[in-house]
C-alpha cells in the first residue's frame, strides 16, 4: 500500500520522447563548433568543482556573485543565450518557476543565486550536484512524502533568515506544450512550498521560463528533459542546437497575507507563469500583487537578489 501511495505522490507530466523535436527539426551547428562547446563545458565543470569547495567559506556577497557568474558562464559554454526581463524584489522571496529542463537551474541561478529546492537525484549529478549541495540546496526525497513537512520548515527557516529560495512547484518537467498535440502547456503548481512563504511572511515571485530557437523564431523543446530521456542525450541536443535562447520573465510579486490559503496562492502563481486567467477570489483580500517592474524605494541595507535586474538583459553566448 505504501508503494502505491508513493507512486501517486510522485508528480507525472505525461510528456515523453514524443514531445522532443524530431531529427533535423532544430537547426544545428557544425561538428567542430560542438567540440569547442564541449571543451568549454568541460572547463566550466572543472571550475564548478573548485567552486563547490570554496562556496562554504566565501562571504555571502562573494558566494552569490560566484554562483551567478558560474551559471552564466556555463550557459554560454553550452551555446545558450540568456535573456532576463523584469525586476526582482530586494527582500527575501520564494521564487517559483515552470520546469522544462535541467537548464532551468542554470537560468534561475543566473538571475538570482538562491537556495534551490530540488529532487534528491540532483545530488548525484556531475559537478552540479556538488555545487547544489555546497550552495545549501534543500533536497526533496520524493519517495518519502511524510518528510515533506520537514522540508517545508527548512524552506521557511531559510526565508526567515533572509535567504531567497527557488522551487519548481510543478514537481517535474513539462514540454511546455510544444510537443505532442495532447500535451498541456505546463502543469499545476503543488501548494506545499507556498506555505513556507506564508509562514515566513515572504513574497512569492513567479518566473516564466521559455525556450526558443532564434533561427526559426519559434519555441523549441530541444532543451527539454522528459520521460526516459537521459541527461547526456539532453545535453547533447543543447550542445548541437544553433542559437538556442532561454528567457526568464520575472512576473509581479505576490504578497500573501498571514492567513492566506496556500492552494489559492499556488493557483495565482501558476496563472502568472502560464498566463492563464485566475478567478478573482484567488487574490481578493489575501494576496497583494505588487508590480515588480516599478522601482520601489528599499532600505540601503536590504540585500539585492541580483544587481542588474529591472531591465531586459541579453547575455549573449
Amino acid at each position: 500500500m505504501t508503494a502505491v501511495s508513493d507512486d501517486l505522490w510522485r508528480p507525472s507530466s505525461g510528456c515523453d520522447e514524443e514531445c522532443l523535436p524530431a531529427a533535423g527539426e532544430v537547426p544545428t551547428v557544425p561538428v567542430p563548433r560542438r567540440v569547442l562547446r564541449l571543451v568549454a563545458v568541460a572547463g566550466m565543470l572543472l571550475a564548478g568543482a573548485g567552486l563547490a569547495v570554496l562556496l562554504p567559506v566565501l562571504p555571502a556577497p562573494e558566494r552569490q556573485a560566484a554562483v551567478r557568474g558560474w551559471a552564466r558562464g556555463t550557459a554560454r559554454a553550452f551555446g545558450v543565450r540568456l535573456v532576463i526581463r523584469g525586476r526582482l524584489p530586494r527582500r527575501r522571496a520564494l521564487l517559483v518557476a515552470n520546469h522544462v529542463s535541467w537548464l532551468d537551474i542554470l537560468a534561475v541561478l543566473a538571475v538570482a543565486p538562491t537556495r534551490m529546492v530540488a529532487k534528491r537525484e540532483v545530488r548525484s549529478w556531475p559537478v552540479l550536484g556538488l555545487l547544489a549541495a555546497a550552495a545549501g540546496t534543500v533536497f526533496v526525497d520524493r519517495s518519502r512524502p511524510r518528510a515533506l513537512p520537514a522540508t517545508v520548515r527548512r524552506v521557511t527557516d531559510a526565508l526567515r533568515a533572509g535567504r531567497p529560495v527557488a522551487v519548481f512547484p510543478e514537481g517535474t518537467t513539462w514540454c511546455a506544450g510544444d510537443g505532442a498535440a495532447d500535451c498541456r502547456p505546463g502543469g499545476g503548481f503543488r501548494p506545499a512550498m507556498f506555505q513556507a512563504a506564508i509562514d515566513a511572511g515572504s513574497p512569492v515571485v513567479p518566473l516564466r521560463l521559455a525556450y526558443r530557437c532564434e533561427v526559426t523564431g519559434t519555441a523549441t523543446t530541444a532543451a527539454a528533459f522528459l520521460g526516459a530521456d537521459t541527461l547526456l542525450r539532453s545535453m547533447a541536443r543543447v550542445v548541437a542546437a544553433r542559437e538556442l535562447v532561454v528567457s526568464v520573465t520575472i512576473a509581479a510579486a505576490l504578497h500573501p497575507a498571514r492567513d492566506a490559503d496556500r492552494r489559492l496562492l499556488a493557483r495565482a502563481a501558476e496563472s502568472a507563469v502560464h498566463l492563464r486567467p485566475v478567478a478573482g477570489a484567488a487574490t481578493r483580500g489575501r494576496l497583494h500583487p505588487v508590480p515588480t517592474l516599478t522601482a520601489v524605494a528599499s532600505p540601503a541595507s536590504a540585500p539585492a537578489l541580483t544587481p542588474d535586474a529591472g531591465r531586459e538583459l541579453d547575455l549573449a553566448a
